[in-house]
């Protein structure tokens, strides 16, 4: 053997090991995030008098969707014993059509402040951007006052509007920083063609907006779906979403509840996480 033979074997070796490694090292961090979520996962279908004998942190000697039944159809929240479902229902018509306005929204918007100038679109993209750093606590005095004056109070709806509302920001700023790398000689070509502004956003700009779409629509979905803030301040009873009613919840079946709350967002990164890692590889956080 020779030492150039030899020292290709060697270096082998030491990729071999420092993959090894790395792979050890992250399954070790994959299993510490991991460990919680099993544990509510398996004490979802472990009874109440299993819990409280062996204790919340323990393997289940049972296995039983009782959990999952009594918590949907008969969890008392807020005085009434109705379970669940309702506060279900309430988030998705909060969190479905706020997800499908803002990025419709925030793609017109992402459209209009990177390919049309027009004398202030700078301040105007800078005060949308602001609303990005801007915390939920700061504005809850001013929604207040305008669910007050709307007759929106205690109601899903007005909870749709302040998503709505507060997720153009986020929404704006990733399709215009996806726009902005789109060549400006397609807009170019459009126009020479004789397409306005809404035949060259319709028909140029959205084919091309798959993956940026999805991010807007899968982090505004998530976000507005564990939401707490707005849902404790400016509903109460019937018109909680889930985040809020689960909190009403007995032990008993709290772990049945998180479970419940987080199918929806689990089924939206696993419907469209590629679309979702695709959409920020092409600039959506430029």
């Amino acid at each position: 053997m020779d030492y150039a033979e030899r020292d290709g074997i060697i270096a082998r070796r030491r990729y071999a090991y420092s993959r090894l490694a790395i792979y050890a090292v992250l399954s070790l961090f994959a299993l510490i995030y991991l460990v919680p979520a099993l544990l509510v996962f398996f004490n979802s279908f472990r009874n109440p008098t299993e819990l409280r004998e062996f204790g919340v942190i323990n393997f289940p000697r049972s296995f039983s969707f009782d959990s999952y039944i009594r918590v949907w159809t008969r969890a008392c929240v807020s005085g009434t014993c109705e379970g669940i479902a309702p506060n279900f229902y309430n988030s998705l018509i909060i969190a479905v059509p706020s997800t499908i306005a803002v990025t419709i929204l925030g793609a017109l918007n992402g459209y209009v402040l990177s390919k049309w100038r027009f004398p202030g679109d700078t301040f105007i993209f800078t005060m949308i951007f602001l609303g990005v750093f801007i915390p939920g606590q700061i504005a809850l005095l001013p929604w207040a006052f305008i669910m007050g004056k709307l007759g929106l109070a205690n109601n899903v709806l007005g909870l749709l509007l302040i998503h709505t509302v507060q997720g153009i920001s986020f929404a704006t700023l990733f399709c215009r920083n996806f726009y902005a790398g789109v060549p400006d000689e397609i807009i170019r070509a459009g126009q020479i063609d004789g397409a306005g502004f809404w035949r060259i956003f319709i028909k140029v700009v959205l084919p091309l907006s798959g993956p940026i779409l999805a991010v807007s629509a899968i982090w505004t979905f998530t976000t507005i779906w564990n939401e707490y803030l707005f849902g404790m301040v400016f509903t109460s009873g019937d018109q909680q979403p889930i985040t809020v009613a689960m909190m009403s919840v007995r032990s008993g079946g709290s772990a049945a509840t998180v479970m419940i709350a987080a199918i929806p967002p689990l089924l939206v990164y696993f419907l469209g996480g590629k679309y979702f890692v695709r959409g920020l590889t092409q600039g959506a956080l430029k």
